[in-house]
């Protein structure tokens, strides 16, 4: 199963943040480690050209971004300082998710060890998202005639506001996300099908509503899935406000790969949020998607 990742996905941040950017080399440690994955099966995530993200963004935008001219408000928004390496970070991820998606047309499956920036707008970063990988990476699809219709299912605990501000009234779009009623983002862009959930909720209620809700997402007969498997369910996240298990964030993740082997429809995997105190549990989460998503569908 082909992976991408760039060490460039961790940049400093002030002492104190409360963003784990320690996650994204500790996931990529723990499958090789694992032999999960083998060195092979892990590719350098190319660098997206930033005149090809007008594709989902406004031009002024993208410009201020990559010209370290952002409007400090926006910066605020966003949650990590403007600087170089953000840039950059930011360029790999979306370079990341467009060359999965590519691949997993081609292979059935493939994945980026980050990304699922859900929260970006077309003109504005927010909640540490400054592009939306997705959404680029899916009308680049479109645009060029490789797939018809695309499929997101966001089981992050947050609402992906900004994947539904963006892709929300394209027919070609269907949108199922899963997430905490009071959660952030507090003001929410209406998906295809939203499912809020209250506080608390456990394994068998979150697995059943996810199991009912699928055969109405394969009534659109996506050509692709884009699957944003936060790990922030967790009842270790600190941000999450839910109580799955790690065997229940499993069986979710299961439920969505059988799903789609059975269907034959192809899976293009972002990381998505995680926040676990400690945070080795949120890497054994997202690790554990991965080695699911390669089991079941490679």
């Amino acid at each position: 199963m082909t992976v991408f990742y760039s060490d460039t996905y961790t940049i400093p941040l002030p002492d104190g943040h409360k963003f784990p950017m320690a996650k994204y080399r500790m996931i990529r440690d723990e499958l090789l480690h694992q032999g999960i994955l083998s060195p092979e099966e892990l590719r350098e995530s190319p660098i997206f050209p930033a005149q090809e993200l007008t594709l989902a963004h406004d031009e002024r935008y993208v410009s201020d971004v990559c010209n370290l001219t952002l409007d400090p408000k926006i910066v605020r928004r966003i949650g990590f300082p403007l600087t170089e390496g953000l840039v950059t970070r930011s360029l790999a991820t979306v370079g990341g998710a467009v060359a999965a998606s590519e691949i997993a047309l081609e292979d059935g499956v493939s994945g980026n060890l980050a990304g699922g920036t859900h929260h970006a707008l077309y003109d504005a970063g927010e909640g540490f998202c400054v592009f939306n990988d997705i959404a680029v990476a899916g009308l680049k699809l479109l645009n060029a005639r490789k797939i018809h219709r695309m499929a997101i299912i966001d089981v992050d605990v947050h609402q992906g506001n900004g994947n539904s501000a963006i892709l929300g009234d394209l027919p070609q779009v269907y949108i199922f996300s899963m997430h905490g009623r009071k959660n952030y983002p507090f003001i929410k862009v209406p998906s295809t099908i939203d499912i809020e959930l209250e506080d608390g909720v456990g394994d068998d209620e979150y697995c059943s509503i996810l199991s009912d809700h699928l055969p109405i997402i394969a009534d659109f007969k996506p050509d692709i899935v884009f699957y944003l498997g936060g790990s922030d369910p967790l009842e270790t996240d600190s941000l999450g406000r839910l109580s799955l298990s790690p065997k229940g964030l499993a069986e979710r993740d299961k439920l969505v790969f059988e799903w789609a082997r059975t269907l034959g429809i192809p899976v293009s995997l972002a990381l998505g949020g995680g926040y676990s105190k400690p945070i080795q549990h949120t890497v054994d989460a997202h690790v554990q998607t991965f080695a699911l998503a390669k089991s079941i569908l490679a």
